[in-house]
Formats: C-alpha cells, sequence, structure tokens
C-alpha cells in the first residue's frame, strides 16, 4: 500500500469539512446532476453551490461532464460513492460521541 502525506490527506478531507460540500456529494452520489438541478435539491443559491462544486473537483471528489451547454456533476467514482455510504455506517455507530468532538475543536 501507497503511504499517502498528511497534507495531501488533509486537502481530500476539506471537501468533506462544509455542510453544503456534503450536501453536493449526497445529491449527486447515485446520479448526475446540472449545476441548476443541485441548486434545487439544496435550495442553494447558484454562485455559493458553483464554489463549493470547485472545491470538491480541487479536492477530486467530484467530475463534471459536459454536454451541450450543461455540466452534468457525479461523484468520481464508485470508492468515492462506498466511502459516503461508510461515512452513514461509522456514523450511524458513533453519533451518540459526536457531541463530545465539537467541545475539542480548534
Amino acid at each position: 500500500m501507497v503511504k499517502i502525506d498528511s497534507q495531501t490527506k488533509m486537502k481530500f478531507l476539506h471537501g468533506f469539512s462544509h455542510k453544503t460540500r456534503v450536501q453536493i456529494l449526497e445529491s449527486v452520489k447515485e446520479e448526475e446532476k446540472t449545476v441548476s438541478q443541485i441548486v434545487n435539491d439544496l435550495n442553494g443559491n447558484q454562485s455559493n453551490i458553483s464554489q463549493h462544486l470547485a472545491c470538491l473537483k480541487g479536492c477530486g471528489l467530484i467530475v463534471g461532464k459536459k454536454d451541450g451547454k450543461y455540466v452534468y456533476y457525479s461523484v468520481r467514482n464508485q470508492l468515492v460513492r462506498d466511502l459516503l455510504t461508510m461515512f452513514d455506517v461509522v456514523l450511524e455507530d458513533i453519533q451518540n460521541d459526536i457531541a463530545y468532538c465539537e467541545k475539542h475543536i480548534d
């Protein structure tokens, strides 16, 4: 197994560190969507969603596919989809302990 440095891990995890980005990932987890569809799903504004999409692309978590005048966004691959599912599995087990974590955020 290849050893990944801490800085690269932190850049990757940054994609999961904002509520809107997590909501976007959940929105495109099972099917590709346009910015407008994502904005609709999240009841957000296009500028904000577009900024978070750029971050998610930069973190390697999503890809965009141009089709005519639209760009369709989806999670990068099945591994990212599996990771999102694994978050739910782990959180179901530890959700009662999460509140304690908030007391230690720097």
